[in-house]
């Protein structure tokens, strides 16, 4: 199978089994490139096929294995008609407590960050198997490198980050499907990410 051939697997009824053996067959950059082809209306009825498929937590985003504020790169393609490439960054914490909370640290890195701000957030597991990337929390720093951290509230941040909340569903070994809520509220706007092993 090429990449193109993710479109064939995305078709209904979607085999889970199907296209998490497929991704997880693929190097890197061809799992990205499949990835990145997939269309908006594919990463929907994905992330609806997904739930409840594969159940994750925020080891499958930073391996435990590394240490506090090692950054680690997913690579995101989503389904906006526009700017639709950028990467989330996500790290274990430094901080005690942080780390009894099973959190993880990261921010989003896009072309437009120098007006939208960096979208830095707070993840964590979910009891349903899922994870909770939180822009209504910030960490009280990033990784060495990374940009200042600002409120969601700042620059136009308000209107993208601001009272969000992105659930994540396993999809394979290293791709996941997303979707984004404000205020609780499912919005049109879906994500899939494909994390980039250090």
């Amino acid at each position: 199978m090429g990449m193109n051939d993710i479109h064939e697997l995305l078709s209904q009824p979607i085999d889970m089994d199907a296209v998490s053996a497929y991704l997880d067959g693929l190097t890197h950059l061809n799992r990205l490139g499949a990835c990145r082809e997939m269309t908006p209306k594919e990463q929907a009825a994905l992330f609806d096929a997904a739930e409840g498929y594969q159940k994750i937590t925020i080891d499958d985003f930073v391996s435990p294995d590394l240490d506090p504020l090692f950054p680690v790169i997913h690579w995101g393609k989503n389904s906006l008609p526009v700017f639709t490439t950028f990467q989330k960054r996500f790290t274990r914490p430094d901080d005690d407590a942080a780390k009894e909370r099973g959190e993880l640290w990261g921010f989003n890195r896009q072309r437009m960050e120098p007006f939208t701000g960096p979208g830095y957030f707070v993840a964590y597991g979910l009891d349903t198997g899922e994870v909770l990337v939180d822009y209504t929390k910030v960490p009280p720093r990033g990784a060495g490198g990374w940009p200042e951290v600002l409120p969601n509230t700042a620059k136009l941040s308000r209107f993208i980050y601001n009272g969000t909340q992105d659930t994540l569903r396993g999809v394979s070994n290293h791709v996941t499907i997303g979707r984004a809520a404000r205020d609780g509220e499912w919005m049109p706007n879906w994500f899939v990410l494909c994390r980039q092993d250090p």
